[in-house]
């Protein structure tokens, strides 16, 4: 049973990343490379220089060359674990972008609003990352310069990729015009932004504080029905001079809306806090 869980985790570990990268690959190949939106990373240094080489060296070929060195640091500071993950995202996002180059060439962008271009280059990309960072994986590139970052300092993964980022969306300046270099800028600031929101949203749950008088039936649907556990200590009401009872449990949405709805038919008289929350850790949560 132990190892039938191993590997149903495993697989859809690896279903995530798979996910994750075909995101990145898709926004990066169609929308990214045609715009030359060098919005950092490994994507934006191989806009640069396949720009500055003519188009002697595809993209994609520097993609992977640079992937490979960075993938070696990664094994040597972050452990095996973290390179077994980002080798696997760090390769098919690499060959998956040389595979459409040569099945899908694209001669240009695929519409003449670079506005509506640049909004898929960072959404689809940033939604991508986030999947893998949520896992402790990555496309490799300036991802592990990040991940690094984030190890060593108190900087969050946007900051972190924004520090390591700004330096080659800067350089845009030099090699494309105004209007290509200041979209790519705006781009950079929306990707930081963005994935420490889609990190977020993909880890919230909801926080019940719930004061009621008798506890046990909410308790019970709590730990039977929903699966979950909760805590229990006094308190008294300021008003009424009551004793009263206090109830901390902490669930996903999907379990919040039922017990809300159990709560609110069968005891009325609670009253009940519900908080978003993104960084639970203990059993059935994250592990420290």
């Amino acid at each position: 049973m132990e190892s039938e869980n191993k590997v149903s985790n495993w697989l859809k570990e690896y279903a995530l990343i798979t996910l994750g990268v075909l995101l990145v690959v898709t926004g990066v190949y169609f929308f990214k490379f045609p715009n030359n939106f060098s919005i950092g990373g490994v994507t934006g240094i191989a806009i640069l220089l396949s720009t500055l080489s003519n188009g002697a060296v595809s993209s994609g070929t520097i993609v992977l060359i640079i992937n490979m060195i960075l993938l070696v640091i990664g094994y040597i500071v972050l452990g095996k674990s973290f390179g077994n993950r980002t080798v696997y995202g760090s390769v098919l996002m690499s060959l998956s972008l040389r595979l459409l180059e040569v099945i899908v060439p694209m001669s240009g962008p695929l519409t003449k609003q670079p506005a509506l271009e640049l909004a898929f280059a960072v959404i689809l990309p940033s939604i991508g990352s986030a999947i893998l960072f949520n896992i402790g994986a990555s496309t490799g590139g300036t991802d592990i310069i990040a991940m690094l970052l984030k190890k060593y300092t108190n900087l969050d993964i946007g900051r972190s990729l924004l520090l390591s980022d700004s330096l080659m969306t800067t350089a845009t300046f030099l090699v494309f015009d105004v209007q290509t270099a200041l979209f790519s800028i705006l781009g950079l600031f929306l990707k930081s932004t963005l994935v420490d929101s889609v990190i977020e949203n993909l880890n919230l749950n909801k926080y019940f504080t719930i004061v009621c008088e008798n506890p046990k039936p909410i308790c019970e649907y709590i730990l039977k029905s929903l699966h979950r556990s909760a805590t229990i200590y006094d308190a008294k009401g300021a008003f009424s001079d009551k004793e009263k009872k206090i109830i901390l449990t902490v669930m996903n949405r999907a379990q919040a809306i039922n017990l809300r709805k159990y709560i609110r038919q069968n005891d009325s008289s609670a009253f009940i806090f519900i908080t978003n929350t993104s960084e639970i850790i203990g059993r059935g949560f994250r592990q420290l």
